[in-house]
């Protein structure tokens, strides 16, 4: 099976300077490798051409047989990094806490530590109140951002 740090390593050094970020990486047993990456303005297929051959030419395919696979996370998974987060600032998104608990709001004032939602919540039974919600990323089962289509 392919060598997930060093597949990292391969992935880091090509997007230091080309304004990328990683998603993840993920390697089945079967030996897939999937490469997920984004950019702040959405990552286009060229430049996930770029990164596969990157990541081909640095891999020994002598050494081991895999398959990769180079994307974008798709619309609708969870964020992973807080890349995704800045991303998707003013945007709204979908949480998850880890009690269960689900709100849906816009994300706001994204920092290393967490972030806020401003929300509707029913007060009252009947009144809706607008309120920011602070999250810390440890309080966060999931993140998605939601998107309508007009």
């Amino acid at each position: 099976m392919a060598d997930k740090a060093e597949v990292e390593r391969i992935v880091r050094e090509f997007i230091a300077e080309k304004g990328l970020f990683l998603v993840g990486i993920k390697i089945s047993a079967s030996n897939r490798i999937t490469v997920l990456a984004d950019t702040m303005d959405g990552i286009k297929i060229d430049e996930c051409v770029a990164l596969h051959r990157y990541v081909e030419k640095n891999l020994d395919r002598d050494r081991e047989d895999y398959e990769l696979q180079v994307s974008s996370p798709g619309l609708d998974m969870p964020f992973a990094v807080i890349q995704q987060y800045n991303k998707n600032e003013g945007r709204l998104v979908e949480v998850t806490g880890t009690d269960g608990n689900k709100l849906t709001g816009l994300l706001k004032n994204v920092t290393a530590g967490g972030f806020e939602i401003e929300t509707e919540i029913k007060e009252k039974g009947k009144v809706k109140v607008i309120r920011e919600v602070s999250f810390n990323y440890d309080q966060v089962k999931s993140t998605r951002a939601l998107y309508t289509i007009k």
